[in-house]
C-alpha cells in the first residue's frame, strides 16, 4: 500500500547531449531510408555514427579551444571581483529603466549579425548577459534571449554579411548572373526591421513578467537554483549599500571591455567593405607584416577563433598581473575556468558531428537536388514559399551559412533566374530561412552551449519560444513571398 501511494518520480528534461545524440541517430536512420531509392545517398554505418562526434570535434577544434580559453579568462576576471562590482554599479544606475537594456542590446547584437553574421562569436556574451539580467531581477533566460535573438534575428536580416549575402552574391556573379547589391541590402533591411521588432516585443513581454515575480520564469526550480548558485552573488550585491569599484577593479573592467571590443572588431571583414586600415603595412601574400598582425600574424578583420583565443589568453595574463596574482594563483584559476567549459566545448563538437555525418552520406545534397527539380516551372506564388520551405529543411542539415550558400546558390539562383524571378529575392529567401532555423536548430551547437552557460537548457528554451518561432516562420514567409511577387 505504501508503495502504491508513493509519488512517481518526475522525468527531467533531456539534457543537451541526449538531444544531440537523438538527432544524430535520427539522421543516420533517414540516410538508410533514402538510400533505398536513391544511389546518391550512402546509408550511415555504425562506424559513421560512432566517429561523427569525434570528427565533429576535429571540425570545430578552433571553436572548442577558444571556449575553454574563454573559461580561463572569465575565471580570472571573476577572481578579481571586478565584474560583480561593475554589474552592481550598472544596475544601480539604470534603476527603473533596466528594461531598456533589452532593446538597446538586441539592436546592437542585431547590427553585428546583419553586417558580419555574428553567431558563434556570441558564446562569451551568454555569461555576461546572464549575470546582468539575473542581477536586475530577471532570470538568465532573458540574458540568453537578448544574445540569441538579438544576433540571430540580425543574421536573418543580413544586409552586407559577407558570409551569407556576400558568398551567395559571389556565387551568382561568377556564373554571369547580375545581382543588384543595393536591392539586396534594402530587402535585408526590411527583414531586419520586421524580425528584430518581433523579437524585442517578445523578449520584453517575457522579461516584464519575470521581473514582476521570478516564479513566473519558464526555468524550472533546479535551473533557477543553478542560476542562483552561479549568479546569486551579483544579485545579492544590490542590497549591500552603494556599490564601489576599486582602482584595480576599474582597470580590470577596462581591460575586460577592451578584450570584447577587439574580438568584435577582429571578426568584421573590413577589407570586403573597402576599409584597409588594419591591413596597412601588409600585403595579400604576406598579411603578417601589417601593424595589427603583431600578436597573431593576421591583421584585425582576418582573425578567426585561433587568433581570438590567443588574444583572450594574453589578456587573461595581463589582468592577472594587474590584479597582483602570483603565478600559482593565476595558472590555477585559469585551468579551473577552462575545465568548467569542457562540457560546453563537447556540446559544440557533437552538434558539428551531425553535419559531418550528413555531408559524408550525401543526404544534404540529395535533399537540395530533389527539391530543386520539383520546383521547375511553378509560379512565383508557389516558388517563393516552396523555396523557403526547402531552405528551412536544408538549414537543419547545414548550419553553416557560407556552406549553405556555396552549395545551394549555384543551383537555386540560376533556377530562379531561368524562371524569370528576382535573384535578389532568391538570395534573401536563403538568408532568411537559414536565419530562422539557426535560431533553434539543435545542430547549431552555439545555441545549446550558450544556454548551458546561462544555467538553463535547450528544452526550456524551446518550451518558451516554440510559438514565437512558428509565428516568425509564417511572417517571414509571407514577407519573402511578397518580395518575390513584387520584384
Amino acid at each position: 500500500m505504501a508503495e502504491a501511494t508513493k509519488k512517481k518520480k518526475k522525468r527531467g528534461m533531456p539534457n543537451s547531449f541526449t538531444i544531440l545524440f537523438i538527432c544524430l541517430i535520427a539522421v543516420a536512420a533517414v540516410t538508410w531510408i533514402v538510400s533505398m531509392f536513391s544511389p546518391d545517398v550512402t546509408p550511415a554505418t555504425l562506424a559513421d555514427i560512432t566517429t561523427a562526434p569525434f570528427l565533429g570535434f576535429s571540425s570545430a577544434l578552433q571553436v572548442c579551444v577558444f571556449v575553454m580559453v574563454l573559461g580561463g579568462f572569465l575565471a580570472i576576471v571573476n577572481k578579481t571581483g571586478a565584474l560583480d562590482a561593475g554589474i552592481a554599479v550598472l544596475v544601480r544606475k539604470l534603476g527603473d529603466r533596466d528594461t531598456l537594456l533589452i532593446p538597446v542590446m538586441m539592436i546592437l547584437f542585431g547590427i553585428c549579425g546583419s553586417t558580419y553574421g555574428m553567431m558563434e562569436e556570441t558564446v562569451p556574451f551568454y555569461i555576461l548577459l546572464a549575470s546582468v539580467t539575473f542581477a536586475m531581477g530577471f532570470d538568465t533566460m532573458v540574458g540568453s534571449l537578448i544574445v540569441l535573438l538579438g544576433a540571430g534575428l540580425g543574421c536573418l536580416g543580413s544586409t552586407v554579411n559577407p558570409f551569407s549575402v556576400g558568398v551567395a552574391t559571389a556565387a551568382l556573379t561568377d556564373m554571369g548572373i547580375a545581382v543588384n547589391q543595393g536591392l539586396v541590402i534594402a530587402l535585408g533591411f526590411v527583414l531586419f526591421i520586421v524580425s528584430e521588432l518581433m523579437g524585442i516585443i517578445f523578449v520584453m513581454r517575457y522579461a516584464k513578467k519575470v521581473k514582476a515575480d521570478r516564479s513566473n520564469s519558464i526555468m524550472p526550480p533546479e535551473q533557477l537554483a543553478a542560476a542562483e548558485a552561479e549568479y546569486g552573488e551579483k544579485d545579492g550585491a544590490m542590497s549591500e549599500g552603494e556599490p564601489k569599484v576599486t582602482g584595480t577593479q576599474k582597470a580590470v573592467l577596462a581591460l575586460f571591455a577592451l578584450s570584447f571590443v577587439v574580438m568584435i572588431v577582429s571578426f568584421v571583414p573590413w577589407e570586403s567593405f573597402g576599409v584597409n586600415i588594419f591591413a596597412l603595412g601588409g600585403t595579400a601574400d604576406d598579411p603578417s607584416t601589417a601593424w595589427s598582425a603583431i600578436l597573431t600574424g593576421l591583421p584585425l578583420g582576418q582573425w578567426y577563433f585561433t587568433e581570438v583565443g590567443v588574444w583572450f589568453f594574453l589578456m587573461a595574463i595581463v589582468i592577472g598581473i594587474i590584479a597582483k596574482m602570483d603565478d600559482n594563483e593565476l595558472v590555477g584559476t585559469f585551468i579551473g575556468g577552462a575545465a568548467d567549459m569542457v562540457s560546453t566545448a563537447l556540446v559544440i563538437a557533437v552538434a558539428r558531428g551531425i553535419s559531418v555525418l550528413m555531408a559524408a552520406t550525401g543526404l544534404d545534397l540529395w535533399v537540395l537536388n530533389t527539391a530543386a527539380a520539383a520546383l521547375e516551372g511553378v509560379s512565383a506564388a508557389i516558388f517563393a514559399p516552396a523555396s523557403y520551405a526547402l531552405y528551412y529543411v536544408l538549414s537543419f542539415l547545414i548550419p553553416s551559412s557560407s556552406g549553405m550558400a556555396t552549395m545551394s546558390m549555384p543551383i537555386m539562383g540560376p533556377l530562379a533566374d531561368n524562371l524569370g524571378f528576382s535573384v535578389e529575392a532568391m538570395i534573401m529567401i536563403y538568408v532568411a530561412a537559414h536565419g530562422v532555423v539557426v535560431l533553434f536548430a539543435p545542430t547549431n551547437g552555439v545555441i545549446i552551449a550558450g544556454l548551458e552557460l546561462a544555467k538553463t537548457s535547450y528544452a526550456t528554451f524551446m518550451k518558451l519560444c516554440a510559438k514565437f518561432f512558428v509565428v516568425l516562420t509564417i511572417v517571414i514567409g509571407v514577407v519573402l513571398t511578397a518580395m518575390m511577387l513584387l520584384l
